[in-house]
């Protein structure tokens, strides 16, 4: 590793280094595809900023949090790019992919919409919603959590996006066409020369299909809602009546629909996955779940949860921030430079690939001792406050951070909360954790094994 001092960021000397392991003409392109997470991981020891090899092009990794945060704090020196692109064939031009003043301009028309009151709004039937999915459980019953939490958030998703007017059937419907699309994004994103995605097979036709479907749907709510004019007080409501701060202009029907889509994604996709991957940690450590247990029955009394009571669940956060730092769902990032710049004291060309992973901070032991170890109390109080700042990166930061942020956390202690007062959740025994990165990082298939408290 080579010391280089750097002016453009907070004052110190940082390190630099290269990924080892480049294959000739590939670079590290086969360990990124064959074991990400663990290459990711990997790389904080060899420097603070670490040049990868895509093929014949140079990327460079940030490594250390500070930097991450001069890369997500400089959006016009560090803009979006490369897979963002690929992933307006699902999202639009919605404030997830949008750039520069477009996204400014979206996010100060849409931001009310996730303040407070309305969070509050949004998850008062969250608690009711989860009791009823749960209602056919059984002592002694198998379940795929994963599968059985993606089936709950999908109705959660759309409950706070329409309230009202969306059936079971097609709720089902979406949500089979969002994982296709989902996971057809994460295929061409890995296939960036865009010739893959263009051959007519079976795969690309029913992602098309998919894609048209999901869109239709949701084209189809916004023009009811649009004809009757009522205001059900859901987050569809909110995006309707949404105006320019400047020009008090509204987003028309695509531009509704583009968000629609993009929080239809968020809002089921990243926090099914996360409640699965914190049910798999309970009932992998008995002990915590004990513990959350015991403070879930003082703080709740019987009575099912609500959002005034999650300030009081201080430990069952605690579990869920812990969860989100070994299994971020945003795994992986990129931006890409839009011109000469300096990081890490390395003069860094324009158009060059800046990768930041929350892979890598939240599994580095000189920012997490014992990174791999499960330890919800590093998120009590007395020792949250030494964590380093921006070590913890699960919904990114700055001005591109993801807006439904204490949505997604708030639903997910909902959630959590609702079903721990009622079941314990078992690993089947010989079961395996295989996280899988894809667009987010799923937990696979997780089958458990329900038994009453």
């Amino acid at each position: 590793m080579t010391p280089a001092k750097s002016s453009a960021q907070p004052e110190r000397t940082w390190t630099t280094g290269t990924a080892p392991g480049s294959v000739p003409l590939l670079g590290h392109t086969v360990a990124l595809w064959r074991r990400p997470l663990q290459f990711l991981a990997s790389l904080p020891a060899h420097g603070d900023l670490v040049e990868v090899r895509l093929g014949p092009s140079r990327a460079y990794l940030a490594c250390h949090p500070e930097l991450v945060r001069h890369v997500l704090l400089n959006p016009r020196v560090f803009d979006k790019g490369g897979v963002f692109d690929k992933a307006r064939q699902l999202l639009g031009n919605s404030l997830s992919v949008s750039r520069g003043e477009d996204h400014r301009t979206q996010r100060r028309m849409i931001q009310p919409a996730f303040h407070t009151p309305k969070i509050a709004d949004y998850t008062a039937a969250v608690a009711d919603d989860t009791r009823a999915a749960i209602g056919s459980w059984e002592p002694g019953r198998t379940l795929d959590i994963s599968d059985t939490m993606h089936g709950l958030l999908m109705r959660v998703a759309a409950r706070t996006l329409f309230s009202t007017g969306i059936d079971e059937a097609t709720i089902d419907e979406a949500r089979h066409c969002l994982r296709i699309v989902s996971h057809g994004i994460y295929k061409r994103t890995m296939a960036p020369l865009g010739i893959v995605e263009k051959l007519p097979t079976p795969s690309n036709r029913r992602y098309d299909r998919a894609n048209a479907r999901l869109r239709q749907i949701v084209d189809e709510m916004i023009r009811d809602r649009r004809r009757s004019g009522a205001d059900h007080g859901d987050l569809l409501s909110t995006l309707l009546r949404a105006e320019h701060p400047e020009t008090g202009e509204g987003l028309d029907d695509g531009e509704v629909l583009d968000q629609v889509v993009t929080f239809l994604v968020a809002g089921s996709e990243t926090t099914a996955s996360t409640l699965a991957f914190v049910f798999h940690l309970l009932g992998a450590h008995p002990e915590v779940e004990k513990r959350v247990h015991a403070e879930i029955d003082e703080v709740l009394e019987g009575r099912s949860p609500a959002f005034e009571d999650l300030p009081s669940l201080e430990y069952t956060r605690g579990v869920i921030t812990e969860s989100l730092r070994l299994y971020p769902p945003s795994w992986m990032a990129m931006r890409i430079t839009a011109a000469e710049t300096d990081l890490g004291g390395r003069a860094i060309p324009a158009g060059t690939m800046i990768l930041y992973s929350a892979q890598a901070l939240h599994h580095n032991p000189e920012l997490f001792p014992e990174p791999e170890r499960f330890d919800p109390e590093r998120w009590l109080p007395d020792r949250a406050k030494d964590v380093p700042r921006g070590a913890l990166l699960p919904f990114g930061a700055g001005s591109h951070k993801c807006i439904g942020d204490v949505l997604a956390l708030t639903e997910t202690a909902l959630i959590v909360a609702t079903i721990a007062s009622r079941w314990r959740l078992r690993p089947v025994p010989g079961t395996t954790l295989r996280p899988e990165p894809k667009a987010t990082l799923e937990p696979g298939p997780l089958p458990m094994v329900c038994e009453p408290r």
